[in-house]
């Protein structure tokens, strides 16, 4: 029981927090007031740095906010980008480590399967953690890999929230749209990007991982559509633009790490 709990969060920790972030976002949609730097908040200290550095990056190219956002985003992500690279890294490093132990851990299954006396399962336990000893392993290390995701999180909502409470990007246009009104064609583009991110993010698994991850990889750009189907173009133009670093970053990380294993 405790082994499928741990490879369960290890498999989908990173779309459990990605879905508590856009459910998150989705329930909060709907703030859209400016903020007042004379009556801060909790959260708003970190919204507002955000709301100042859209408006001075967008001012050092003649107001074009669309461009404003793009920069921010890219040198966000830049920014988290290390720490994003150790967290694939581990997850891949557990991975293998999984698939290792696999072995040792079916075979236990089989050996107790008919047991479920209170001793049995007790001697279940010791064993599994004898074979988690015996690979250097520690099944808890997994929850360190959350760590990255955790650190993300209040950049990456301040960096949202700072767009939706910053009124001077819906006056501007950007390309072919404006930036304060929704556009089906960019939001059908976050999708189509997050969509892709997530196939990239399946390079390396086995068929049976694929599938197993299908559905919640399929969670983030599904509820990254519903939100920007409601909300103004600047937002999937977020989106996108992370999305687009992140498949450059899979890509770059995943080839990195199976070109050392050669």
């Amino acid at each position: 029981m405790e082994q499928s709990v741990f490879t369960f969060i290890h498999k989908y920790k990173k779309y459990i927090l990605l879905s508590g972030l856009l459910f998150l976002l989705t329930g909060c949609s709907s703030i859209n007031e400016p903020l007042d730097p004379n009556a801060l908040s909790g959260f708003d200290y970190v919204v507002y740095p955000f709301t100042i550095f859209i408006k001075t990056i967008a001012h050092m190219f003649h107001e074009n906010y669309g461009l404003a956002i793009i920069i921010i985003t890219l040198l966000i992500r830049l920014v988290l980008m290390p720490f994003m690279v150790k967290q694939m890294k581990s997850s891949m490093l557990m991975k293998e480590k999984m698939n290792l132990i696999k072995p040792d851990l079916d075979a236990l299954k089989e050996k107790y399967k008919d047991k479920k006396d209170m001793e049995s399962q007790r001697e279940q336990q010791t064993e599994m953690m004898e074979i988690y000893k015996k690979h250097d392993m520690n099944p808890f290390s997994m929850f360190g890999g959350c760590l990255p995701l955790l650190i993300q999180m209040p950049i990456l909502l301040g960096l949202y929230y700072a767009i939706r409470k910053t009124p001077e990007i819906a006056a501007h246009d950007f390309l072919w749209f404006n930036l304060g009104h929704t556009d089906i064609i960019l939001t059908i583009l976050a999708i189509i990007i997050y969509y892709f991110q997530f196939r990239v993010s399946l390079i390396g698994m086995d068929e049976k991982q694929k599938k197993q991850m299908a559905f919640m990889g399929l969670l983030s750009p599904v509820m990254i559509g519903i939100i920007s189907f409601n909300s103004p173009a600047a937002l999937p133009l977020y989106w996108a633009t992370g999305g687009l670093f992140l498949i450059i970053q899979t890509i770059i990380t995943k080839k990195m790490f199976y070109a050392n294993k050669l």
